[in-house]
């Protein structure tokens, strides 16, 4: 699950995205409207933490640009304690719930599991867990058996297989794989995305990610390719 930070305060910033690449979310951080617009155009979030007091303006004036995405995503307004107000006015642009500063890492995380069984409730899986022969992937609980058998993943391998498992069959870009392990900022050399697939291969099984020369991978079993992706 890939998530966008909008947040002016550096320190604060910082911390969460240290906290949540730790338990291997993908995290995007920008400080003002501008910046976070330029990103909602050119990348698929599936939740924004969204501060309302910014440089260049409210951070509601954000909501019509989400609503208006292919996939909307889901929108967690950050408040200050005193600020009830805010939160009002965030539940009625649309936002999804809120959370008020100072709020704990846990808390956070606990609102993003939530997310996670969310989509997996209503994505391409068809439920919580994905079943594709001995393997059983549970997103919402970051859990993997093979034939009943816990498989246990690194956080970089758990960002990878949340991207291919929240849609089986479709074939993901490495460009989309890649961003999904490291983000916007971060530099990988050629190969990281073929190691990082071979581990997984190892653990779940050859036949579990399947190679298109040239495009990219999927897991399971054929699907459609993304659009503009030649077959």
């Amino acid at each position: 699950m890939r998530i966008l930070l909008v947040e002016d305060d550096p320190a604060l910033a910082q911390a969460v995205c240290g906290y949540l690449r730790a338990k291997s979310y993908t995290i995007d951080a920008v400080a003002t409207l501008a910046e976070a617009r330029a990103h909602i155009a050119g990348a698929a979030y599936a939740a924004v933490l969204l501060d309302l007091h910014l440089p260049d303006g409210d951070g509601l004036a954000l909501m019509p640009a989400l609503r208006a995405l292919p996939s909307t995503p889901v929108t967690l307004v950050v408040t200050a304690r005193d600020q009830v107000s805010d939160r009002i006015r965030g539940l009625d642009a649309g936002a999804d719930d809120y959370l008020v500063k100072p709020y704990d890492p846990e808390e956070l995380l606990a609102r993003l599991r939530a997310v996670n069984r969310r989509l997996a409730a209503g994505g391409g899986a068809g439920g919580a867990t994905l079943r594709l022969g001995p393997l059983e992937i549970d997103l919402a609980r970051e859990a993997v058996r093979k034939g009943g058998v816990p498989i246990v993943l690194t956080p970089k391998e758990w960002a990878l297989l949340r991207v291919l498992a929240a849609r089986p069959g479709w074939l993901h870009t490495r460009e989309t794989l890649l961003d999904a392990l490291y983000g916007f900022d971060a530099e990988a050399d050629s190969n990281t995305l073929e190691v990082f697939v071979s581990r997984l291969r190892r653990k779940l099984g050859r036949e579990a990610i399947q190679t298109q020369r040239g495009l990219g991978y999927r897991l399971g079993a054929d699907g459609p390719a993304p659009s503009g992706d030649p077959r």
